[in-house]
């Protein structure tokens, strides 16, 4: 039972704290919000061109929210459950193979 209390606990937590960071208020995806140094560009370059589309569409939306210092109405809010992390398994793999060739070079 405590277990299963202090799971709901943490969800809700997550799911509060992931409202109060706003990017889902703009329609964004968590993985939107990565900073794109060297290893996000080549994961962006590998991911299947329909979700890099989708990407762009959802951060120049809101980049012009932004501008206009607007939100979407709550019904387009990108909602907790909703977002999936499309970036994270090619950047996982980006990561990977960037220390393996870091690793080589030593050598």
């Amino acid at each position: 039972m405590f277990t299963v209390a202090t799971g709901r606990l943490l969800m809700g937590i997550r799911k509060w704290y992931y409202n109060m960071a706003g990017f889902n208020k703009l329609g964004l995806m968590r993985d939107d919000t990565l900073y794109e140094d060297s290893d996000v560009v080549e994961a962006l370059r590998r991911i299947p061109e329909n979700q890099y589309n989708d990407r762009v569409f959802r951060v120049k939306r809101a980049m012009d929210l932004s501008m206009k210092q607007q939100i979407l109405p709550k019904e387009q809010w990108t909602k907790f459950e909703e977002d999936v992390q499309y970036l994270s398994p090619y950047l996982k793999e980006v990561v990977q193979e960037r220390k393996e060739k870091e690793e080589w070079m030593k050598n």
